[in-house]
C-alpha cells in the first residue's frame, strides 16, 4: 500500500512534526514496517523529538553547517545550500507499525525538514 500527503512549509528552512500524517496514512491492522519517504532532493525526513526549541535548534544547525552560498551548484538555480542540508538529513526513514499504530518511542515524532521553502512538499507513506 503507498498513500502521500502534502505540506505547506512557510520558510525556507523548517522543520515540520508530521507524525500524525503518517499514522493516518498506515492501515488500522497493519503490522510490519512503513517507510517514510521525501519525494524532494532538497527536503528530507528523519526521527526526533518534536519539541519546538528543538526544532529551532535543528534549523539554526542545519544553517550554520552549511553556508548558504559559495557553492558551485548555485550558478544553476541558487539553492545548493537545500540539497547539501537535505543530504546530512536524508530522504526518508523506515519505522516499526503495530496493530497499525506507529511504533516509535515516547519522545520519537517523524518530522518533515525543509531545505528550500516555502513549498509544497509531498510525503510518501509505503508498506509491503
Amino acid at each position: 500500500m503507498r498513500r502521500t500527503f502534502d505540506v505547506r512549509t512557510e520558510r525556507r528552512l523548517q522543520v515540520i512534526d508530521v507524525t500524525d500524517e503518517v499514522a493516518d496514512a498506515v492501515s488500522a491492522s497493519y503490522d510490519g514496517v512503513c517507510t517514510v519517504f521525501s519525494k524532494h532532493t532538497t527536503a528530507g525526513v528523519c526521527v526526533n523529538e518534536a519539541e519546538s526549541r528543538l526544532l529551532g535548534d535543528i534549523e539554526s544547525m542545519l544553517a550554520e553547517a552549511v553556508p548558504d552560498d559559495g557553492w558551485d551548484h548555485d550558478e544553476l538555480d541558487g539553492n545548493a545550500d537545500s540539497h547539501l542540508r537535505a543530504l546530512l538529513v536524508g530522504n526518508g526513514v523506515s519505522i516499526p507499525v503495530a496493530d497499525g499504530g506507529l511504533d516509535l518511542g515516547r519522545w520519537q515524532s517523524v518530522l518533515l525538514v525543509e531545505c528550500d521553502g516555502p513549498r509544497t512538499r509531498t510525503v510518501t507513506v509505503a508498506t509491503p
